[in-house]
């Protein structure tokens, strides 16, 4: 696949680009987190959760990802528990901590709301060349650590 011929720009146009899609995407994250019976913060966390896969993750791993205190954290785990997202399960190397599981079927549910969105989404990177998508890709990656970066430096929690 060659690349498509596309209109020059510049980074001011780049990031009002990507203020136009952050915005969007709070009032997605939004409605995907109540059309699962969550609010987003609780979406945020359960998808750390599930981003790390196998890896059971602490409270204080959820806190400092989600920038958020320890004890709200108490109250986000006790929802997504309560509504059958995530188990809290004791930590077996420290009694003192709790690792924090998904629920496999709670991981289905996340699916069949995000799913129809990911697919459009991967319809649009298909109009990309591989080597496109990759700079595409290593964008998000390094945007994201900036983010990250920024925040940590930045802001209080």
């Amino acid at each position: 696949m060659e690349g498509k011929s596309r209109p020059a720009t510049s980074a001011s146009d780049a990031i009002s680009a990507l203020d136009d899609l952050v915005a969007t995407s709070v009032v997605g994250q939004q409605e995907f987190a109540r059309n699962l019976g969550l609010s987003v913060m609780d979406l945020i966390c359960f998808a750390h959760v599930l981003a790390a896969g196998d890896s059971a993750v602490t409270a204080g791993d959820l806190a400092a990802r989600a920038h958020v205190t320890t004890g709200a954290v108490t109250g986000i785990l006790n929802r997504l528990e309560q509504g059958g997202f995530v188990t809290r399960e004791p930590d077996p190397t420290d009694r003192r901590r709790v690792r924090v599981v998904a629920v496999p079927a709670a991981a289905d549910r996340v699916q069949a709301v995000y799913g129809p969105y990911h697919a459009l989404l991967a319809e649009l990177f298909s109009q990309y060349t591989p080597d496109e998508t990759a700079v595409i890709t290593d964008w998000f990656l390094r945007a994201a650590a900036l983010a990250r970066t920024y925040l940590t430096d930045s802001c209080e929690t």
